[in-house]
């Protein structure tokens, strides 16, 4: 039998904060003065249009394969592909879709249902 990696909890812990890292780097890094939305990378990174698109949804698509390796039920794999393929979307329209990506943040809405699931919670 080949062991899966929720058999060690160790690289399972190693895996999530690389994925916490990640996730709010990407769209959580720093508070907006007077408000309460965050910015992170995703912001900048996208504001080339098409290859920062590009580049942002193959971190977005890391992270859902990541909860992959970490056992995440199909449905659950198919609702964080549903936030990408939004964020994707929505995020390609030029102007709108920068403002879009602040509110959306797909990554920390990912990182929130691998959470769920490693808590053993729906």
């Amino acid at each position: 039998m080949i062991a899966t990696v929720t058999d060690h909890p160790h690289v399972t812990a190693a895996r999530y904060r690389r994925l916490r890292h990640v996730a709010v780097l990407m769209d959580g890094l720093v508070r907006i003065p007077g408000t309460r939305f965050r910015l992170g990378l995703n912001s900048l990174i996208g504001l080339p249009p098409g290859a920062g698109d590009a580049m942002l949804t193959a971190i977005s698509l890391w992270i859902v394969w990541e909860g992959s390796k970490l056992g995440l039920p199909r449905r659950k794999i198919a609702r964080m592909l549903g936030n990408v393929a939004v964020e994707a979307a929505l995020g390609s329209v030029p102007v709108l879709g920068d403002v879009f990506d602040v509110i959306w943040k797909a990554n920390l809405r990912n990182l929130a249902i691998i959470e769920h699931h490693l808590a053993g919670r729906e």
